[in-house]
């Protein structure tokens, strides 16, 4: 269930447990509407906004089961369960405490980010006035790859970054840098990648006949690089026999593809796209047909930032749960494309940028094809996305011997914009945090992470 949906609708999981994407109420709903999209609910305001996530907050907490949260609502309605909810928790007061925050430690700010839709709430965010409204004044750097936005933060020149999903445990764990606790307060965005390959290799769709290719990804540690991984070698392909994987940085990648020095990439957007406006290449296929909201980008911060300035960093993540929640509506894409498409952020055309938010594109085939949802904005990070990375990084042999997978995954997924906020208005952080999910038909248990391991055929390291 996504942060912004009502925590009033009986017909919604708060706990994402109902099924196995966590999307439905039971896993006959999930297969009776597999090909029906859910919708979250619009909230009017931005008070409105705060009075959810809090009230969704205070719903989990005295219903973990959502069985007995759907009971509670469709005896007394969601008016009159709102009413008798306020007579015991003071929901008004824990709205303004939490939309008003203290005073701001640190009000000019720097936040690096790599000129890709993954970024679009931390971008969208200062042409479109959202660290203002926080009283902050957040100067937003384009970088030129992943490894910068690693050295920056670490060194302190930026307070805080777009990074990919797995920098912030791997940044936490030593894996490519020295070991510096990192938090994830929120993910950036879902879906939003797709397997884009040249032109020339139109006739071979079937991943058994990529042997002897070269493919790129943005970085080492990155979902883009798991995913590939993951979906060819469900195909028989050992990524590290079989074909080659290097790290390219985004903004360089069409320009390899059109030189011939790679065959295709899994990459986000809207590099694929910018390849299909070019002629260069055509899309394959979409990252949510391998795992259907999957986490790619995030809002990090080292721990460090959090403890110093507490207040500022709580100003910060609201202005990405303002942007966050705006980018998530439909209707809102073409103006946020207006406001990231010019050459001090993406710089891409406007067009290429609405394909990719709105879902209606041209796939280099010929086609035009409609996926609302190519790209969508929700930012709880679920602690089981985490081990499900750090079972992919062993995977590959980036880690070695026990894992700790629940205690890294608290320790740098939990400091999330909800679970922060919540704590310091006196309220219990859910108290569900992870959730299974299916990844090209095989269900993910974040209990069992090493029987899940040991499931694959092609893998590094046992």
């Amino acid at each position: 269930m996504s942060t912004f949906d009502n925590p009033f609708d009986p017909s919604r999981s708060l706990n994402g447990s109902g099924c196995a994407c966590g999307r439905h109420v039971s896993q006959a709903e999930h297969e009776r509407d597999a090909a029906r999209q859910l919708q979250c609910v619009a909230v009017e305001s931005e008070d409105k906004r705060y009075q959810q996530v809090v009230a969704s907050a205070v719903m989990r907490t005295m219903f973990p089961a959502d069985k007995g949260r759907r009971a509670f609502l469709q005896s007394l309605g969601a008016s009159t369960a709102l009413a008798a909810l306020s007579q015991f928790f003071p929901l008004k007061t824990a709205t303004e405490i939490f939309a008003a925050g203290g005073p701001i430690e640190k009000k000019d700010l720097k936040v690096g980010f790599i000129p890709i839709t993954c970024a679009t709430p931390i971008i969208m965010a200062k042409p479109m006035g959202f660290y203002e409204k926080q009283g902050l004044n957040v100067e937003v750097i384009k970088t030129a790859g992943w490894a910068v936005i690693r050295d920056k933060t670490i060194n302190k020149e930026y307070d805080a970054a777009h990074m990919l999903s797995p920098m912030p445990l791997a940044i936490t764990m030593g894996v490519g840098s020295k070991p510096i606790p990192y938090t994830m307060p929120a993910v950036e965005n879902i879906n939003g990648q797709a397997i884009t390959l040249a032109i020339k290799h139109k006739d071979k769709r079937d991943p058994k006949d990529w042997k002897g290719m070269k493919f790129a990804v943005p970085f080492d540690y990155s979902m883009h690089n798991y995913l590939l991984r993951y979906y060819v070698a469900e195909h028989g392909i050992d990524p590290d026999q079989d074909i080659q994987i290097r790290a390219v940085p985004p903004p360089e990648m069409v320009a390899n593809l059109r030189a011939d020095n790679i065959d295709g990439f899994l990459a986000p957007d809207p590099v694929n796209q910018r390849a299909v406006y070019d002629g260069v290449g055509f899309i394959h296929m979409l990252s949510k047909e391998i795992w259907d909201r999957h986490p790619c980008c995030a809002f990090a911060a080292s721990k460090e930032f959090v403890i110093e300035s507490p207040n500022t960093y709580v100003a910060l993540l609201k202005a990405l749960i303002d942007a966050t929640a705006f980018a998530h509506k439909p209707e809102n894409r073409k103006q946020i494309a207006e406001a990231i498409a010019p050459a001090n952020y993406l710089n891409q055309p406007v067009t290429v940028v609405e394909q990719v938010l709105t879902g209606t594109y041209a796939d280099g085939l010929g086609n035009v094809k409609n996926v609302p949802d190519r790209i969508d904005f929700d930012p709880f990070p679920w602690q089981s996305f985490a081990v499900w990375i750090m079972t992919q990084m062993k995977r590959w042999g980036q880690i070695k011997g026990d894992v700790d997978y629940a205690q890294i995954a608290q320790e740098v997924f939990l400091a999330t914009d909800t679970a922060k906020l919540m704590k310091d208005v006196g309220l219990t952080p859910p108290t569900t945090t992870s959730k299974a999910f299916v990844v090209m038909g095989k269900t993910f248990d974040p209990a069992k992470p090493e029987e899940y391991l040991k499931g694959f055929k092609i893998k590094k390291v046992v």
